[in-house]
């Protein structure tokens, strides 16, 4: 009860400062008020988790800062006090949201009994709020597992298969390009034409080889490797490699990494192959001129790496979405939405976790969280089991060194 806050809403003094004295020596935290204005004004400085709230009273009445807190404040549960000939407000207040109401004079264990139960109820709902989450993150998470397994069953063999015909089709294309582009060959009708179909060929070559190799990487997980990695030297090399790119599409990719050593135990090549599907997703998201940050922060603790962008942002409703395999927002033949959930289980492999924050038209910030102890594992959620067993494997590497 030392952390459950009262509020006592009530305009004689006499009544109330008494009980909010008994009160305390119960255990709870109580805030009171004289009149609803006094109780809008607290609550909004002072969230608090029952009101005991009079219904009859000067200006507003009990009714009405009833709804108003209904309004404002779901989670919090008010207890009416009424007079003995106004039971019926107390009804009224039952049907309009109140958790219950008692008559004056109030019965003191009466009351905390109820406030008690309040509580209780409170408790109940937050619970099942957290079960309803949870449920819906196991669903979420079945799917994947199910889409994930039907993959894993079908993407080695079917990678293989297609990789054959593709590679005939590209050295046929590759033929046909060479006798077109011979000095000798006679003038031919179109021969423009035949050059863009064959370009077309080589481009659908490929994007396909490209799908094949994601599907195998899905099921083939490289072999981790750890060692002492230098996040500013990674961070620097991705740069310079999509800078090409980058330049072409008149993009400003920018490091801010001066205050940070950047040195942590993890796979340079896991995090350097996320870096560079992040940095390529978010050159897909930014327009002609528009500026990509690459920046490491660093406590005790963790080692962050942001990716953020002043493109066109991700919806509210696809955030939840993004991660998920084959979900993708690009139109057809410009994405396999495999990217973001690869980039993903890569770092959850390194023991990490990836967070996302963006707004429509003003941009979007990936987060990399890599722990550096064994108390930060703690708060990692899902991979936390994988951040203790990477950091006990560490720590066993460098004592053999």
């Amino acid at each position: 009860m030392a952390e459950t806050r009262l509020l006592l809403v009530d305009d004689e003094t006499h009544f109330r400062s008494p009980l909010k004295k008994r009160l305390q020596k119960r255990g709870f935290t109580v805030f009171e008020a004289g009149n609803g204005d006094e109780c809008q004004a607290l609550m909004e400085k002072e969230p608090v988790d029952v009101v005991v709230l009079d219904v009859k009273m000067p200006g507003m009445s009990g009714i009405e800062v009833l709804a108003w807190i209904r309004e404002h404040f779901v989670k919090t549960e008010v207890i009416l006090l009424t007079g003995h000939a106004s039971a019926a407000d107390g009804v009224e207040g039952i049907k309009r949201g109140a958790f219950d109401y008692l008559t004056k004079p109030v019965e003191f264990d009466h009351l905390v009994q109820k406030i008690n139960q309040a509580l209780e109820k409170r408790r109940r709902e937050e619970e099942k709020k957290h079960e309803a989450e949870f449920k819906a993150r196991m669903e979420q998470q079945m799917v994947a597992t199910e889409r994930l397994a039907s993959l894993g069953t079908l993407s080695t063999g079917i990678a293989h298969e297609i990789d054959n015909p593709l590679a005939i089709i590209k050295e046929c294309a590759e033929y046909m390009r060479l006798l077109i582009g011979k000095t000798d060959a006679p003038a031919m009708p179109r021969k423009k034409d035949f050059e863009n179909a064959i370009g077309k060929i080589e481009t659908a070559i490929d994007r396909a080889r490209r799908i094949t190799h994601q599907l195998l990487g899905f099921v083939r997980q490289p072999e981790t490797v750890f060692a002492e990695t230098d996040l500013k030297v990674l961070i620097s090399e991705t740069v310079e490699f999509v800078n090409k790119e980058a330049q072409n599409k008149k993009v400003e990719v920018s490091q801010d990494v001066e205050n940070a050593k950047g040195i942590i135990w993890s796979d340079p090549y896991a995090i350097r192959q996320v870096l560079i599907n992040l940095i390529t997703n978010a050159l897909a998201a930014v327009a002609s001129g528009g500026k990509i940050t690459v920046s490491v922060r660093e406590t005790d603790a963790f080692a962050e790496i942001s990716v953020a962008d002043n493109g066109t942002g991700i919806p509210k409703e696809n955030l939840e979405k993004i991660f998920e395999p084959f979900f993708t927002t690009k139109p057809p033949g410009k994405g396999t939405g495999l990217g973001l959930y690869v980039t993903s289980g890569i770092v959850g492999r390194i023991g990490g976790k990836i967070d996302v924050s963006s707004r429509v038209g003003k941009g979007t910030i990936f987060q990399v969280t890599l722990p550096r102890t064994r108390e930060a594992c703690m708060v990692m959620g899902d991979n936390k089991d994988m951040c203790l067993d990477i950091l006990d494997m560490i720590k066993g590497d460098q004592q053999n060194d």
